[in-house]
This record gives C-alpha cells, structure tokens and sequence, in this order.
C-alpha cells in the first residue's frame, strides 16, 4: 500500500523542482516555523534576499525574529517591509507591518 507524501515532501519535491519560485519558498518557512524555527528563519532569508519584493515575507520573518528573541533583526525586517509594502501599493500589509514593530517597539498601547 503506498502512502501519501507528506505536505513537506510535496513541498520539498516542488523546491527541487523550482528551486527560484518565492511561494514555495515561502510555504516551506511556513511549515517549518512551528517545528524548526531556525529551518524556517533559513527560508525566510532566502525570500529576503533573494526575493525582497514578495512582501507576504516581512511579517512573518519579523514574527519568527521576535519569537527568537531577535527584536533588532525583527525591526530592521519589519522597517524594510514598510517600505517593499508602501512601494508595491499594498497598503494592508503596510498597516500589518506598521502593528507589528510598534509592537516590537513597546508602542503598542491600548487607552484605558
């Protein structure tokens, strides 16, 4: 009986195959972040190197740098996806960046 290939397989399969396509990339620092964070980080740096306008990048490498008690890589990646997100006109992801480091800078207050 042959089993299914994993969701990591199947995405590792794909890398192999286009090793340069930034959502495969992207899909396998998802997977990894919650098991390998360090793997996950490794995939996040390819994208921000090798991809920096894929702007869906920044938020969550910013996270994994935060989850990594990394808070200065975390802003300088939150601070450049600022600007990749203002500059493609993705003003959602601009808001979600913006969150993120006021966040990471303490400056995320609530009124009481």
């Amino acid at each position: 009986m042959e089993t299914q290939p994993s969701r990591l397989q199947q995405l590792l399969a794909f890398y192999r195959d286009e090793p340069n396509d930034p959502f495969t990339i992207y899909a396998l620092a998802t997977e990894y972040k919650a098991t390998e964070p360090l793997r996950a980080l490794e995939y996040f740096q390819i994208l921000l190197t090798e991809h920096p306008d894929y702007v869906g990048t920044y938020y969550h490498a910013g996270k994994l740098l935060e989850q990594l008690q990394k808070p200065d890589e975390a802003e300088k990646v939150y601070r450049e996806g600022l600007r990749v997100s203002r500059r493609a006109g993705q003003m959602h992801a601009a808001s979600e960046l913006q969150q993120a480091l006021n966040q990471c800078l303490g400056l995320d207050y609530e009124d009481d």
